[in-house]
């Protein structure tokens, strides 16, 4: 089986190529640099960039490395490449070949949470605290890690995803004035951990399911950003402590699948410190820190 393989993701990156080679950013609706160009046709980045893949997933087709890209991603790809019906159904048949010889994709990453990293978000109180997936879901928090989100509790554990909350809560605009640059960082995020693995279900499904039912991150989703800056201060207008503002931080935590750690803080002896110390204080009863982010 090892030459099968090997030729269905050749003839799928020759494909590509030569279609790549014969489209004009001209008619991809770029505007050419100055200068000569050395590539004939669209180069590997502004493919990539039109069809929202990264460039090392697109280059990783090109040379026959990936060879199980979805149908979300051929149609991209033929879109971008403006292949009429034909075309397009070539590529679908190429796709579906190299894919009948390449190994399963790899599942979502787990999503348990290491004791340790537990009990760390517990001694970081009364800060607000929480780790998540690389897809932004929610896996465990302290008290006031969760209660900062206004309303998430109410769902379900398996639901709570920052993504989802932003575009789909009620409360999310209410909760940050700064919705706006808010969800623009948040898809941008996205954008860019998915460009790099388009086909992970982690990705597929939250993306699925915010374009079906957010006008407003279809609309984000379709800009292809993939750079959002976050600011290190982020106000909340909390129904239950009023406005506050915290600094922020988040950093990868090493050992882990994708997982990160985001805190938040205030100056001692501030008014935004003394509302964090009474969300913290208002929220322990219902949200103890050692079970809440347990994966089920």
């Amino acid at each position: 089986m090892a030459p099968e393989q090997h030729t269905g993701g050749d003839e799928l990156a020759r494909f590509l190529r030569a279609r790549r080679t014969q489209t004009s950013p001209e008619s991809a609706g770029l505007t050419p640099g100055p200068g000569v160009r050395r590539t004939p046709g669209l180069r590997r980045e502004e493919l990539a960039t039109l069809a929202g893949v990264s460039i090392d997933y697109y280059t990783r087709l090109e040379r026959g490395k990936e060879t199980r890209p979805g149908p979300g991603v051929v149609d991209a790809l033929a879109r971008a490449l403006q292949l009429d019906d034909d075309e397009h159904h070539h590529l679908r048949e190429l796709a579906a070949r190299a894919a009948r010889y390449a190994p399963e994709p790899p599942p979502p990453p787990s999503r348990t949470v290491r004791p340790h990293l537990k009990l760390i978000l517990e001694t970081m109180r009364p800060n607000p605290a929480y780790i998540v997936s690389r897809s932004m879901d929610l896996l465990a928090w302290n008290p006031a890690g969760l209660a900062l989100y206004a309303g998430l509790a109410d769902w379900p554990v398996k639901q709570r995803n920052l993504a989802r909350y932003l575009f789909l809560h009620p409360a999310a605009r209410e909760l940050f004035p700064d919705w706006e640059n808010l969800v623009r960082s948040c898809v941008a995020r996205l954008r860019a951990e998915a460009g790099t693995n388009p086909d992970a279900p982690d990705f597929t499904g939250l993306v699925g399911e915010l374009l079906l039912k957010s006008p407003d991150f279809a609309r984000l989703w379709e800009r292809y950003d993939v750079v959002g800056r976050k600011k290190v201060t982020k106000t909340f207008h909390h129904p239950k402590v009023g406005v506050l503002t915290l600094s922020g931080q988040s950093m990868h935590l090493d050992g882990t699948p994708g997982q990160r750690l985001s805190a938040y803080t205030a100056e001692p002896g501030t008014p935004d410190h003394d509302a964090m110390l009474l969300l913290d204080l208002i929220t322990e009863p219902s949200a103890p820190a050692p079970t809440a982010g347990r994966s089920s």
